[in-house]
């Protein structure tokens, strides 16, 4: 994910405080992954030194000094770019589990109890999916079935290899 596209956008709703737009990142966007401030700070000023933010002056109430900032049109345009593209699939035709899997066998080792070891896995972590999905709103649910959905696929994966192991033990091992 992008962190300053993410922040740029949160911005193009309003003048923000840097702490406004980590408590909404990390509201929509950060389940388990919420921003540091610093990261916050460090990308508001780069966005701020790239002309796609502004910093406004500061403010001194009863806390901490602050600054709002707001999007410039150079920061909306990019945004409006960012948002037209599609995200690209897995670029990668090679996968950590696909090469678990092939190294094993090359090594002479079972990668069928790898296989039920991470089939076990993704299972406990559908479990934890699902029990966020009941007790979340609307975001949370679909987050939750994005993560769901692609773990399916890899449990499908898992399947049709352990189905093939034996013709890949001979094709990984010639």
């Amino acid at each position: 994910m992008s962190v300053p596209l993410t922040l740029l956008g949160l911005l193009e709703r309003g003048p923000s405080h840097g702490y406004d737009l980590k408590r909404d990142y990390d509201a929509y966007f950060g389940q388990g992954r919420p921003l540091r401030y610093s990261q916050v700070y460090a990308t508001l000023s780069r966005l701020a030194r790239d002309g796609k933010a502004v910093a406004g002056p500061v403010e001194q109430e009863a806390g901490p000094e602050r600054r709002r900032y707001i999007i410039t049109e150079d920061g909306v345009a990019e945004v409006e770019a960012w948002l037209g593209e599609p995200v690209p699939p897995d670029p990668d035709l090679q996968s950590e589990l696909f090469t678990k899997v092939v190294l094993a066998l090359m090594l002479g080792r079972q990668a069928d109890s790898y296989l039920d070891t991470q089939r076990a896995a993704h299972l406990q972590r559908m479990r934890e999916l699902t029990s966020f999905k009941r007790r979340g709103g609307t975001l949370d649910v679909l987050l939750a079935d994005h993560a769901i959905y692609r773990l399916e696929a890899d449990l499908r994966w898992i399947d049709h290899t352990a189905a093939r192991l034996d013709q890949l033990a001979r094709a990984v091992r010639s």
